[in-house]
C-alpha cells in the first residue's frame, strides 16, 4: 500500500500518508457521480390553451350521446355562428376539448354537473339568460337555494316533457321529489286538479324565477297567472278590494289545497273577513258595510243573518258598482 502511495507521488509522512489514502478514495467515488447521467428535468407545463376540437371528435368516444343529442334542442347550438360554437355544440358547455382529445383524462374537461350550481348556471345562461321565461332566474328562489339547471333538466336527451329530468317525464313528479309539503296539500279535499293530471305545476309557477313571490307564473300584463283562468275577477274594477289587489289570491285562499270549500283559508267566509275587518270602530261607527267588531255597528256577528258575509257583499274581487262590494 505504501509502495502504491510512493509511486503516485505521495509523502511518507504518515499525516500525508492519511490525507493521500483519503483522496485516493475519494476521487473514483466523484469521478463515478460525474460519470452517473444526470435525471431527465420535468416536463415543462403546457401552457397553451386549449382549442375546438369539433363534436366529430366527441363522437369517437362518446357515440351514445353523440346520436341522442341529434334529438335534443341543444343541437341547434352546432349552427350558432354568433357565439363561434359552429360545429362545437359539445364545447359549448363543456368547453374547448383538444386537451382531453390528447389526454382522454376527466381532468381536461368541464363537467357542468359536478360543478357548483352557480358555475352551472352561468354556462346554461350564456345561450338562456335573455329568454324572457328566464329572466328571473338569478333571484328565483331555486338559485338562491343552490338548485342548478341540472338539478331539473337533461342536457343530453329527450323525454316526452321535452327536457326534464331525474328519471321521470311526469313535471309534477319532479316537483314533488322537492316539495313534498305541497304535495300533500294536493290530497285535501278542496284543490286543483294537479295530482289526476288535469293542471300542472307549471301552469301556476315559473321554475325559472318571476318577479312576483313563489316564483308565480305572470300573464302578459305581469299579473298572477291566476287570471288565465279566472279572468272575470282579474279587473281592473272601479272599486277595488285591497288585499286582492295587493296580496293576490293568496290572501283568502290556499291554492295548493284546503281542507275548506272555495279553497279559503278559514273554515268560513266570515273568518276570513275577519282577519281584516275585525280591527275597526264598534258600534258607534257609521255602518258603511267596513266594520266588522263584536258587534258592530248594524252588523251583530251574534246574529246568523250576519255570519254570512258575502251574502250580500258577493263581489269581494272588485265591483264596477258598489264599493261595499254588493252585487
Amino acid at each position: 500500500m505504501f509502495r502504491l502511495l510512493h509511486k503516485s507521488g505521495c509523502s511518507t509522512g504518515i499525516l500525508a500518508r492519511v490525507f493521500c489514502v483519503a483522496a485516493m478514495l475519494l476521487t473514483p467515488m466523484a469521478w463515478g457521480a460525474q460519470d452517473k447521467p444526470a435525471a431527465p428535468a420535468p416536463p415543462a407545463p403546457d401552457n397553451k390553451p386549449a382549442e375546438f376540437v369539433g363534436s366529430g371528435t366527441c363522437q369517437a368516444c362518446h357515440e351514445d350521446i353523440f346520436n341522442a343529442f341529434q334529438k335534443n334542442p341543444h343541437q341547434l347550438v352546432e349552427k350558432d355562428k354568433k357565439r363561434g360554437f359552429e360545429n362545437n355544440a359539445c364545447e359549448s358547455c363543456h368547453g374547448r376539448g383538444s386537451k382531453h382529445a390528447e389526454s382522454l383524462s376527466a381532468a381536461d374537461i368541464r363537467n357542468p354537473a359536478k360543478l357548483k350550481p352557480a358555475e352551472t348556471d352561468k354556462i346554461c345562461l350564456t345561450c338562456h339568460l335573455n329568454q324572457p321565461t328566464h329572466v328571473g332566474r338569478l333571484n328565483s328562489s331555486h338559485a338562491k337555494n343552490q338548485v342548478s339547471c341540472v338539478a331539473c333538466h337533461s342536457v343530453h336527451k329527450n323525454g316526452p316533457n321535452g327536457l326534464v329530468a331525474r328519471k321521470t317525464a311526469d313535471i309534477n313528479q319532479l316537483c314533488a321529489n322537492c316539495h313534498t309539503d305541497v304535495w300533500a296539500s294536493f290530497q285535501k279535499p278542496y284543490k286543483h286538479r294537479v295530482p289526476e293530471g288535469a293542471m300542472s305545476c307549471v301552469d301556476c309557477h315559473n321554475p325559472h324565477g318571476s318577479f312576483l313571490p313563489r316564483s308565480i307564473q305572470t300573464t302578459n300584463a305581469n299579473e298572477p297567472g291566476c287570471f288565465k283562468c279566472h279572468g272575470d275577477k282579474r279587473g281592473p274594477f272601479t272599486y277595488e278590494h285591497a288585499p286582492v289587489r295587493l296580496e293576490g289570491c293568496g290572501a283568502c285562499h290556499q291554492p295548493h289545497g284546503s281542507a275548506n270549500p272555495r279553497m279559503l283559508s278559514r273554515p268560513e267566509v266570515r273568518f276570513v273577513c275577519l282577519e281584516c275587518h275585525s280591527n275597526l270602530p264598534g258600534p258607534t261607527a257609521p255602518a258603511n258595510g267596513t266594520i266588522g267588531t263584536v258587534p258592530p255597528g248594524l252588523h251583530d256577528l251574534r246574529s246568523p243573518r250576519f255570519q254570512n258575509c258575502n251574502l250580500c257583499h258577493q263581489k269581494v274581487h272588485g265591483s264596477y258598482v258598489s264599493r261595499d262590494f254588493f252585487k
